[in-house]
């Protein structure tokens, strides 16, 4: 594979005219709303240089539609078949892929893969598309990390059912089984018979070109670093949260806190080395996120993913830290290195520096399962909330309640008493929305 850490700098003009950013696209879980505030910072910068801006974003209920963030709205569908249309119409030369999600994410592949952005000469502002397609298929994931020793959890890509079914006798069942290019985690699960495995696969294969077949890490904690590279090889970790539920369960349904809470500081330093390394030996020329996968008893790591745009994780950690990643992310993708890029709430420092928090944020997710009566509200490796909310306060205790009460789902924060109560035990082992808020509380309280 060519190097590419500084093809963004030094293949292209650093000045674009006019640029076409891939918004936040069609409302669904795991995507819409919290990449509107990541495609709004970055058309503010956009609009800042003096460029011409185009955005195509059919979501009307976005920040960043409204009339005065870009130069020309389309409200169409943010995939390839609009998007050269769009390029052709408004005379496009270059393109942001990384602030809306995964739909816009895997649109500028396909663009990239077809011709389209050569034929027209548009270039890809930030992360080039192949360290994007790196990071989003499985294989090439796994074969990049393994050339600089970082681990990764056993797996195999596959794209039938029969490798499926092959790759988890030999990896040893329980698998987890994950979509590359997908949204929100859609079609994973943990799979624990064989005779499963077929069937999960197929419906996973009905909407994504490849499975991971990977061993099962359940129990282990669940990390998550965000990074900053510019093409000059500066790189800072902004932000390092920690899921309180373990691996298993999405961590777009999972309760999140930054800083972490329970890592000591050589399991901290351990992490953020790898994630810087990791980070610039794959190219990233931007923001990003890297999840890992820890075991609490030995340290033993995973890295899990690395997700090469803007996320959900990068619009907590922004509001959490006060750092903007976005903004700083479309500063780096038109050229500028991280010293240069001056630090918007001090206005003296730049943006070269990592920030301490002496406070605790906490971020909570919110389900609506009971507008689907009879559906199931178990949760796991598939994102299922609807929404969030994020809470400060001086420790744990005092932001997890915060966040509880904001939720506005009739309760105070912990509450033994606030729901019938079922089976403790097996919902405690069978996680749903109600197990923080009901069944921990009751737990606790009955001990």
């Amino acid at each position: 594979m060519p190097d590419v850490r500084h093809m963004a700098r030094s293949t292209f003009p650093a000045r674009p005219r006019r640029a076409l950013l891939l918004g936040s696209g069609a409302l669904q879980i795991g995507q819409a709303g919290e990449f509107d505030y990541s495609g709004s910072q970055a058309l503010k910068v956009l609009k800042e240089e003096g460029i011409y801006t185009v955005l195509v974003n059919p979501n009307i209920a976005t920040i960043q539609t409204s009339e005065e963030y870009a130069d020309a709205v389309y409200f169409l569908p943010v995939n390839a078949h609009f998007v050269e249309q769009i390029i052709v119409k408004e005379r496009i030369d270059a393109i942001l892929l990384s602030f809306g999600g995964q739909t816009a994410l895997n649109t500028g592949l396909e663009l990239e893969a077809s011709g389209v952005l050569e034929k027209h000469g548009v270039r890809v502002l930030g992360t080039p598309v192949a360290v994007i397609r790196a990071t989003e298929d499985r294989k090439l994931f796994v074969d990049r990390l393994c050339e600089i020793g970082v681990k990764t959890a056993r797996s195999r890509a596959c794209t039938t059912p029969h490798e499926a079914v092959a790759a988890a006798r030999e990896i040893g069942l329980p698998v987890i089984l994950r979509g590359a290019f997908s949204l929100g985690g859609k079609g994973s699960a943990i799979v624990r018979d064989e005779r499963d495995i077929e069937a999960a696969v197929r419906r996973m294969l009905a909407g994504v070109p490849q499975v991971l077949v990977e061993e099962c890490l359940s129990g282990w904690k669940e990390i998550e670093y965000e990074v900053v590279r510019d093409s000059d090889d500066n790189c800072i970790t902004v932000c390092n949260m920690e899921n309180v539920d373990p691996m298993g369960i999405h961590t777009g349904d999972s309760i999140v806190v930054a800083p972490s809470q329970t890592l000591n500081d050589h399991e901290y330093q351990f992490l953020r080395e790898i994630a810087i390394r990791t980070i610039r030996h794959l190219g990233i020329v931007g923001e990003c996120n890297i999840q890992y996968a820890l075991e609490p008893a030995t340290g033993d790591y995973r890295v899990i993913e690395v997700n090469a745009r803007l996320s959900r994780s990068s619009a907590l950690a922004s509001k959490a830290t006060g750092y903007p990643l976005a903004y700083v992310a479309a500063k780096i993708g038109l050229g500028y290195t991280l010293p240069q890029i001056r630090n918007c709430v001090t206005q003296t420092t730049t943006a070269f520096f990592e920030p301490a928090l002496d406070y605790i944020v906490c971020k909570v997710p919110r389900w609506d399962f009971d507008k689907f009566p009879g559906v199931d509200v178990s949760i796991g490796p598939e994102m299922k909330s609807v929404g969030e909310v994020m809470a400060i306060g001086r420790s744990f205790p005092e932001a997890l309640q915060k966040a509880l009460r904001m939720l506005e789902i009739g309760v105070d924060g912990l509450d033994p008493d606030a729901f019938a109560s079922g089976n403790i035990r097996h919902e405690l082992q069978n996680p749903s929305p109600r197990r923080m808020v009901l069944l921990l509380a009751r737990a606790f309280h009955e001990a």
